[in-house]
């Protein structure tokens, strides 16, 4: 599972996810990628999930860049715990993702096969996403 190998501090605020995302929401390695419509955290089993998704779609064939990584420590209480008495112990790791963010990227695959890959993918991840193509790219190339 996705996480920091090491961390400043172990608890982290909330914060909040407003606007559309300033970097990471051009395509930088690959020729198709998927790029988010909504305000999310994802955490590392569901980025794991969908590059496990793509990885076995696309037979071991191109390359897969994952664009996101869950370095946001969430903290959760205890079941049945009264108010108060401080805040919980950290459960796990999540990256905040904001619209317009590119969150995995392929390349060396056809068309099809690239849009199927990533297509399912999508379906592992809590937000809307869509398909994107470089600008650049041609069929024969």
């Amino acid at each position: 599972m996705l996480q920091p190998k090491k961390t400043k501090f172990r608890r982290q605020q909330k914060g909040r996810m407003k606007g559309n995302a300033q970097r990471g929401n051009q395509l930088a390695f690959g020729s198709f990628g998927i790029k988010s419509l909504q305000s999310k955290w994802i955490t590392g089993r569901q980025i794991e999930a969908a590059r496990i998704a793509v990885t076995r779609y696309m037979q071991r064939q191109g390359q897969v860049w994952v664009r996101i990584f869950p370095d946001k420590p969430i903290t959760k209480k205890p079941a049945e715990v009264r108010m108060g008495k401080g805040k919980g112990a950290p459960e796990g790791f999540v990256a905040p993702v904001t619209p317009g963010r590119i969150l995995f990227e392929i390349e060396g695959v056809s068309f099809d096969v690239a849009k199927e890959a990533l297509r399912l993918a999508a379906q592992k991840l809590p937000v809307t996403t869509q398909f994107v193509v470089r600008r650049d790219y041609s069929e024969n190339s």
